[in-house]
């Protein structure tokens, strides 16, 4: 997905650019994709700005929100991701709410172990009851009020318990589909380099590709 304020052309960043995270493990994601490309970033954290209250119903009116609310306090392009897991046996959830199952200590441990009751709850043990999907959704603002916004997932399943202690948030349980190895055993290089060096494997790295292609 992608959907400009105005007109049908892509806008490219140049120069400097703010990246509407407090999460350490996003943000060094996605300093990652964007190294490549020698753009110039600071987080909103290191920038001292507050994070907004993310009122969204989706994942594209969150990374919206996120980035607009950094392009406004700065006055520079702002780059913001909203994602999270959604699992099919508990209707979409934690979904838009990954973050917050994890309570405000951030706590993925027993984020995780939430998800893991909820689903012996209701006996979904076997594979084929485990499926799930990570989404991500890239959002960059600029102060005119332009925005470019694309979209992406990758599916698998959940596994229990979790294995690896790479990544961060759910990834130590979640197993794409086709591979044997779950996010949190791969290396960054792994889960989320991009072509021809990597398989742009995880959503966040799918989403990137599309960004990279219409406005690096």
């Amino acid at each position: 997905m992608s959907s400009p304020v105005a007109g049908s052309v892509h806008r490219k960043i140049h120069g400097r650019l703010v990246i509407a995270t407090h999460n350490a493990g996003k943000l060094r994601e996605m300093r990652e994709l964007l190294a490549p490309f020698g753009i110039e970033a600071n987080s909103a954290a290191e920038l001292g700005l507050d994070e907004p209250e993310e009122t969204g119903t989706t994942f594209a009116a969150n990374a919206r929100l996120k980035a607009q609310a950094a392009t406004t306090r700065t006055g520079l392009p702002a780059f913001a991701d909203d994602s999270g897991l959604s699992v099919e046996a508990l209707g979409g959830e934690p979904g838009i709410y990954s973050a917050r199952w994890a309570g405000p200590d951030r706590n993925f441990t027993r984020a995780m172990e939430l998800v893991e009751a909820k689903m012996r709850a209701l006996d979904a043990v076997v594979p084929a009851r485990r499926t799930a999907h990570f989404v991500s959704a890239l959002c960059v603002a600029w102060p005119d009020g332009h925005v470019e916004e694309f979209a992406a997932a990758v599916a698998g399943q959940l596994v229990w318990p979790p294995r690896g202690d790479q990544g961060f948030g759910y990834d130590p349980m979640f197993l794409p589909d086709g591979l044997d190895k779950t996010f949190g055993e791969m290396t960054s290089e792994a889960k989320h380099g991009l072509p021809p060096r990597g398989r742009g494997l995880s959503h966040r790295a799918r989403a990137f590709i599309k960004l990279a292609e219409a406005c690096l």
